[in-house]
């Protein structure tokens, strides 16, 4: 199974992006031995509009573009369920062995995402209450995608 990371915003060079990039870098190596690759991070600008509603709407729509037919989605909204990590591999390892071919995992812009994307999400995560930062986040989710796939695989990185 494909998995991509969709984010609304730029990560600038810095300390930020390469802490990000080395989770992604190592899942991308772990994952094809459980069957999962990494297809990417896809970045778009955050809408201009005016209100807050057509700004979500508006990146919602990007996003929609960006998906493959069939793609199941996640989505990193405040509102999502804030689950494990063991329960997440859980979630992924299903979708991968009910031969779903591409997932999606969509961080979102500063108002959030529009409430219809929110309905056709497979799944709806929360990184907690607090409010994190967009690079935080991105590099809170590329460690995650590593840990899932070490503890699909059985490596002892994750000890729970």
């Amino acid at each position: 199974m494909k998995i991509a990371v969709h984010a609304v915003g730029r990560m600038k060079a810095g300390p930020d992006k390469e802490l990000a990039d080395r989770y992604l870098d190592r899942f991308a190596k772990s994952g094809p031995a459980i069957g999962l690759e990494f297809a990417g991070v896809i970045e778009t600008p955050e809408s201009r509009a005016q209100a807050v509603n057509e700004r979500k709407r508006e990146e919602a729509q990007k996003l929609q573009a960006q998906l493959a037919s069939g793609a199941a989605l996640v989505l990193l909204d405040e509102r999502g369920k804030n689950i494990s990590s063991e329960d997440l591999a859980e979630r992924i390892g299903r979708l991968r062995d009910g031969g779903q071919k591409n997932l999606v995992i969509a961080i979102g812009g500063p108002d959030g995402h529009d409430a219809a994307l929110r309905e056709r999400a497979e799944l709806t995560l929360s990184f907690g209450a607090l409010t994190w930062p967009h690079q935080l986040v991105r590099i809170m989710l590329a460690e995650q995608l590593y840990r899932v796939a070490t503890i699909l695989s059985g490596h002892p990185y994750h000890r729970a």
